[in-house]
């Protein structure tokens, strides 16, 4: 439409006579373009609604991926709500619609250092509906009291004394964490709606 209007202005002075010679339309027409503003990508800041894909690498491996590429779902999150790691907030914070950066997160500023307290005993019976109970294994586990939901790796099977070593800690518990990170999309929040989990949440 601008271009529009700036042809039909044009065509309107095409019939006064000109005193310093002719110019073209064309011309005209494009000091008209270019004198528009460019419209600036939104930019990440409290209460946008953000969406992201990333990879995330651990000692140089990958560990996770969320990328369109793969067909995955991106990451959608409400910025300034908590859900994501406070450190990971922080660096997406002002960046553009489009950017891609990375950060790495030491331990502390991730899910922290491996808990040796969080590491206990129990009877292998409480893994009878497994068919093999072996290291490295996770489960989601209840508390005692009921009241949330962990996540448990074992870390030690010994069948002839009939226990198992689990650990409660965060699987990401004492490694440090490379985000790989692309913001795809930047918009006002809507009224409703829930937010992703994912890695790099608090959860």
């Amino acid at each position: 439409m601008v271009a529009d209007a700036a042809t039909q202005s044009l065509e309107s002075h095409s019939l006064e006579p000109r005193l310093n010679g002719s110019q073209s339309h064309e011309t005209h027409s494009h000091e008209l373009l270019r004198a528009a503003p460019a419209r600036e990508p939104a930019r990440v800041g409290a209460g946008k609604h953000v969406t992201i894909n990333y990879t995330l690498r651990t000692n140089g491996a990958i560990r996770h991926i969320r990328s369109a590429v793969w067909g995955d779902e991106p990451l959608e999150y409400l910025h300034g709500s908590g859900r994501l790691l406070p450190a990971l907030e922080r660096a997406l914070e002002g960046k553009a619609e489009g950017e891609r950066f990375v950060v790495t997160l030491p331990p502390a500023d991730a899910y922290g250092e491996r808990d040796k307290a969080l590491q206990q005993r129990v009877s292998a019976e409480e893994f009878g509906g497994v068919d093999q109970v072996e290291a490295g294994m996770c489960f989601l586990a209840q508390t005692e009291d009921g009241s949330r939901t962990e996540h448990v790796m074992i870390t030690e099977v010994n069948e002839e004394n009939g226990f198992v070593v689990v650990d409660t800690n965060h699987p990401l518990a004492g490694m440090t964490l490379e985000f790989d990170v692309t913001v795809a999309a930047v918009r006002d929040a809507p009224t409703t709606g829930g937010c992703g989990n994912g890695i790099g949440t608090k959860e």
